[in-house]
């Protein structure tokens, strides 16, 4: 962070504003606020990295993530998460959410932290199955936290052979 170079710009920007009916400001000062404006922009740049690292230490922390394959067989609407029977989550999917899911992106869906040990994750999706039925189906992972950042993927793909959505939990390793 570079706090004082900041801090001088913007005295400079303070002391050079020029006073009612005097002439417009020179193109210098338009390089000053335009450094100013980025260097703010750095400021808060690496305040959000510094307020992840505090409030989510990569030792506990826990990331869930959601993803779709082909979605053939279950539109999705929304899913919650709980861990330990705790709701950590609980999401509501937009039309172009989901479509978006559905052409290869992943969403966040929770970071946390977690104490390392057993922990047990439940995810509950909702959507339209096949022939447009309501479809609400859970799934179970025992997570085993150790020291270090643990990443769940909560993957919905099609089961061919069934001709039924498969909800899949995984841990990346």
């Amino acid at each position: 962070m570079n706090f004082p170079k900041s801090l001088s710009a913007l005295a400079l920007l303070c002391c050079s504003v020029a006073a009612p009916g005097a002439e417009a400001p020179s193109a210098g000062l338009d390089q000053d606020l335009q450094n100013l404006k980025k260097d703010v922009l750095d400021i808060n740049r690496d305040l959000f990295v510094l307020q992840e690292d505090l409030l989510f230490p990569a030792n506990t922390q826990v990331a869930v993530f959601v993803s779709m394959d082909v979605g053939l067989f279950f539109a999705l609407d929304s899913v919650k998460l709980s861990i330990d029977g705790v709701e950590l989550a609980h999401y509501l999917y937009t039309e172009r959410e989901a479509e978006a899911l559905l052409k290869g992106g992943v969403q966040r869906l929770y970071v946390g932290n977690l104490k390392v040990g057993k922990h047990e994750l439940v995810a509950v999706f909702n959507g339209k199955g096949t022939h447009e039925r309501d479809y609400r189906r859970g799934t179970t992972l025992e997570i085993d936290k150790g020291i270090g950042a643990q990443f769940v993927e909560l993957k919905i793909s099609d089961l061919q052979r069934k001709q039924q959505p498969e909800f899949v939990t995984r841990i990346w390793e």
